[in-house]
């Protein structure tokens, strides 16, 4: 039985894992951390994300126990909307909503499909070869006949095996995210400011998922995240001091954002795939970095499954290697336009929240509210090309 291994338990990781499993295939997943912490974030989980699910059937139960976004759109700092969408515009357009959820809850549902043994905490991968598929690691060395790098936006696999491509470049803005406890019924908003965003997110058990962002240098840290956080919204409209507030200021988190501007030229080199931000880093504005890794893994085992049973049934075994390398290059084909494109679009999305001059800012809030009362159809056409994907057959 062909083995894969797969370096990082993330959502592309693990849905890769279970995907290939799925498949026929043998799977390590080595992931570096000593246990699968519970991340004090939410995660949208949009309706071509839910499709890819679906073929590892896992999309039910992601639906089962998320919230669902019902009306949702922009506001300005005042609390006015400036455009708004529902939950029954979207599942009539695209089959289903958008569903919100905490992403721990996600990595235990994939987590569990697992066969065990295949995941390897407290594993760190020190090297890997791309010919050989050999694959070294704290714990010593390893063969595989696949690798899936879904090892992050820092992605040591990606830098070894594209050397002189540009790295991630920072977006121009900081975020935050924390998970705080609903006092009463919230709505899902995106508030922008001048150069400021604050995300709203009501999830499954009164719990309310919020992020923020703000245009500051790279690499600067404050002290004290929340106050920080109190100090550029508290005087922006409710229900965000309220939620501000009532957050744990150890629970805050805080990166900056980071975006892979040049695409790479394959997924791919030798035996080994890449996966979500070590292919693709992009912002959170589309809400698709999750959802496109998931989708990376889902056609990545579709490609690389027909080549494992193609190499199977060809004569005395042979051509198992070139039944691999097309499929990997059939996944390459597959993943880079796709994602370049959303990763320009959603590049371009966050440097509209960059703007802090005050006219220019009344002119894009203007340009969004008239688009807006042209009804969702309008709102809704820039996500077509995204939300309408469907997973390989």
């Amino acid at each position: 039985m062909a083995h894969a291994v797969v370096i990082g338990a993330g959502i592309g990781g693990l849905t890769a894992a279970v995907a290939l499993e799925r498949e026929g295939w043998t799977v390590t997943v080595f992931e570096q951390a000593a246990s699968i912490e519970p991340v004090g974030s939410g995660l949208a989980v949009a309706p071509n994300a839910l499709r890819a699910l679906d073929t590892i059937g896992v999309g039910d139960q992601v639906r089962e126990l998320s919230a669902i976004q019902g009306e949702a759109g922009i506001r300005r700092p005042d609390g006015r909307w400036i455009s708004r969408t529902s939950a029954e515009d979207a599942r009539a357009r695209y089959g289903d909503p958008t569903v919100l959820l905490l992403r721990s809850t996600l990595v235990d549902l994939l987590s569990a499909r697992l066969s065990p043994g295949a995941l390897r905490l407290d594993s760190r991968v020190e090297s890997v070869d791309a010919g050989s598929g050999r694959v070294t690691t704290s714990g010593g060395t390893v063969g595989a006949d696949l690798v899936v790098a879904a090892d992050g936006i820092r992605s040591p696999v990606r830098k070894a095996l594209f050397p002189h491509h540009p790295d991630p470049v920072y977006a121009g803005v900081t975020s935050w995210r924390v998970v705080v406890p609903a006092a009463g019924p919230v709505r899902a908003s995106e508030t922008w400011g001048r150069g400021l965003v604050f995300g709203v997110m009501p999830l499954a058990d009164d719990q309310v998922y919020c992020y923020a962002t703000a245009v500051v240098p790279a690499d600067q840290v404050n002290g004290d995240e929340k106050a920080e956080l109190v100090r550029l919204f508290r005087r922006w409209h409710e229900p965000i001091p309220a939620l501000l507030a009532a957050a744990d200021p150890g629970a805050v988190l805080r990166h900056d954002i980071y975006s892979m501007d040049t695409p790479l030229p394959a997924f791919h080199r030798g035996k080994v795939a890449l996966l979500g931000d070590a292919a693709h880093s992009m912002t959170p504005h589309l809400g698709q970095g999750a959802c496109q890794a998931i989708e990376d893994a889902v056609v990545l085992a579709h490609h690389v499954g027909e080549a494992h049973h193609a190499g199977r049934t060809s004569h005395a075994g042979s051509g198992g290697g070139d039944h691999l390398t097309a499929g990997l290059a059939a996944y390459t084909e597959a993943r880079r336009d796709r994602t370049t494109r959303i990763v320009r679009r959603s590049r371009a999305i966050g440097r509209l929240t960059l703007w802090t001059n005050p006219l220019a800012v009344f002119a894009r809030d203007g340009a969004m509210s008239l688009a807006g009362k042209l009804g969702p159809n309008v709102a809704f056409r820039q996500f077509d090309e995204v939300f309408n994907w469907r997973p390989p057959a």
